[in-house]
C-alpha cells in the first residue's frame, strides 16, 4: 500500500508563489533589472547546475556543503546546484568573456538553492538578482554599484532604504602591523567581534580591538570614532574612501557603519555593505569588493558587485497591493474590441458558457458595447 499522506506537501523551505505574489514578483524583478540595464549592465543566464569544483573554487569563502550535490550520470563527476550566482558570473567573465573590455558590466536574476535556511529565515530557495562590475574595485566602482543597488530597490517599491557599511578585511589589516596578532588568535578575535562580546574579545587576546565595538551606528559619528582609534593611520585610506562613497550618495539612503561585521562577507575584501528597507525583516541584499580566483593558479581579477534577495520585499508589496482591474467579456462579445482593450493595458476574462459571470470570475468591469463598465 502506498502512503500518500504527504503527496501534496512541499519540502521544508520551499513554497509556491500564488497569483498575487507571482505577479508582484514579476513586476519587482522587471523593475530591478530595468535599472541595471539602464546603467549599461548586460544580462547573462548561467545554468542552474555546474560541476561542484567550478562553483566552489571560483570565490574564496564559497561553501560547497551548503549546495545540493549529486553525481552526474553522464560524466560521473560531482555536480552542484548553485547557491550563489556570483561564482558563475566570475567563471563567465574569466572564460567566455575573458577578452571583453574591462570594466565588464554584467547582471543576473534567478533562483538559488541551499541545503538549509540561513539563521531565522527557513527559506532554501530564494530569488537573487544583482550586478557585477568586473575589473575595478576603486571608490568610483563602489559608488556606482551601491547607487544602482539603492535605485533598484526604490524602483521595486522599497521605502526607507538604509545602508550599513563594513570593512570585511579589517582584522587582517590591523593584525598585520598596527594591532599585531598571532595567526592563531586572528579567527578567535574575528569571532568575538562578530558576537560583539567585549569580555570574550579580551579573553581571545584582542583587548586592543575592543574600541572597534563602539565605532558603530550612524555613519557620521561612527566614522569619526573609527578615525580616532585608527592605529598608525593604517585605515586612513579606507576611511577616506567610505567618506567619499557616503558623500556621493547624496542622501539617497540612511547610512550606518559597523566596521567589524563579517556575516555574509565571506569573500569580500576592503569594502562591504548591507541593504535594508522599512517594513522588511532582515537584509534585502549585500555587496562589496572581492577578487575572482584565477584559472590555473593565476591571480584572478578584482571586482565590485551586489546581490539583492527581494523575497521579503515582494511579500510585503503583495500583501498591500489591491486587486487589478479585469474586464468580463460575455458570450458573443466583439473580439476586436476586446483586443483593443488588451492593447491599451486592460486584462480581460472571457465567458466560456452561460453560467460564467463577472462576479464569480473576480472581474471589476463588464464589457457593454465597446467600453468596460465598472460593476
Amino acid at each position: 500500500m502506498t502512503d500518500t499522506s504527504d503527496a501534496d506537501l512541499l519540502p521544508e523551505g520551499l513554497e509556491d508563489r500564488l497569483p498575487r505574489e507571482a505577479a508582484t514578483t514579476t513586476r519587482a524583478m522587471r523593475a530591478i533589472q530595468d535599472v541595471m540595464h539602464g546603467h549599461g549592465y548586460d544580462r547573462v543566464l548561467p545554468p542552474m547546475i555546474e560541476f561542484e569544483r567550478s562553483l566552489a573554487s571560483r570565490m574564496a569563502g564559497i561553501q560547497s556543503r551548503r549546495m545540493f550535490r549529486f553525481v552526474d550520470p553522464s560524466s560521473l563527476r560531482m555536480m552542484a546546484l548553485r547557491s550563489d550566482y556570483t561564482p558563475q558570473i566570475g567563471r563567465i567573465a574569466q572564460t567566455r568573456l575573458a577578452e571583453a573590455a574591462r570594466p565588464l558590466r554584467l547582471m543576473y536574476a534567478g533562483q538559488v538553492l541551499t541545503i538549509k535556511g540561513d539563521g531565522l529565515d527557513p527559506a532554501r530557495e530564494k530569488l537573487q538578482c544583482g550586478a557585477e562590475l568586473i575589473g575595478s574595485d576603486n571608490v568610483a566602482a563602489a559608488t556606482e554599484i551601491l547607487s544602482i543597488a539603492i535605485e533598484a530597490l526604490h524602483a521595486a517599491g522599497a521605502t526607507g532604504v538604509s545602508v550599513d557599511f563594513t570593512l570585511p578585511d579589517l582584522v587582517d589589516t590591523l593584525a598585520a602591523k598596527a594591532l599585531p596578532l598571532d595567526a592563531s588568535r586572528i579567527e578567535g578575535v574575528r569571532r568575538e567581534l562578530d558576537t560583539k562580546d567585549a569580555g570574550g574579545l579580551v579573553d581571545a587576546g584582542g583587548a586592543a580591538y575592543v574600541p572597534l565595538l563602539y565605532a558603530t551606528g550612524d555613519f557620521d559619528s561612527a566614522i569619526e570614532k573609527l578615525a580616532a582609534i585608527d592605529a598608525g593611520g593604517v585605515l586612513a585610506g579606507r576611511i577616506a574612501a567610505l567618506r567619499e562613497i557616503a558623500a556621493a550618495l547624496g542622501g539617497k539612503a540612511r547610512l550606518t557603519l559597523d566596521p567589524t561585521e563579517r556575516h555574509g562577507f565571506e569573500y569580500q575584501s576592503w569594502f562591504g555593505f548591507m541593504l535594508y528597507a522599512d517594513g522588511v525583516r532582515g537584509a534585502l541584499g549585500r555587496g562589496g569588493t572581492y577578487r575572482i580566483a584565477g584559472t590555473a593558479g593565476g591571480e584572478g581579477e578584482v571586482a565590485t558587485g551586489f546581490s539583492l534577495y527581494p523575497d521579503a520585499l515582494i511579500g510585503l508589496l503583495a500583501a498591500n497591493e489591491g486587486n487589478e482591474d479585469r474586464v468580463f467579456l460575455p458570450l458573443g462579445h466583439d473580439r476586436e474590441t476586446a483586443a483593443r482593450l488588451r492593447s491599451i493595458g486592460w486584462r480581460t476574462v472571457a465567458a466560456l458558457n452561460e453560467a460564467d459571470n463577472a462576479e464569480s470570475l473576480g472581474c471589476t468591469h463588464r464589457l457593454e458595447g465597446s467600453e468596460p463598465v465598472r460593476l
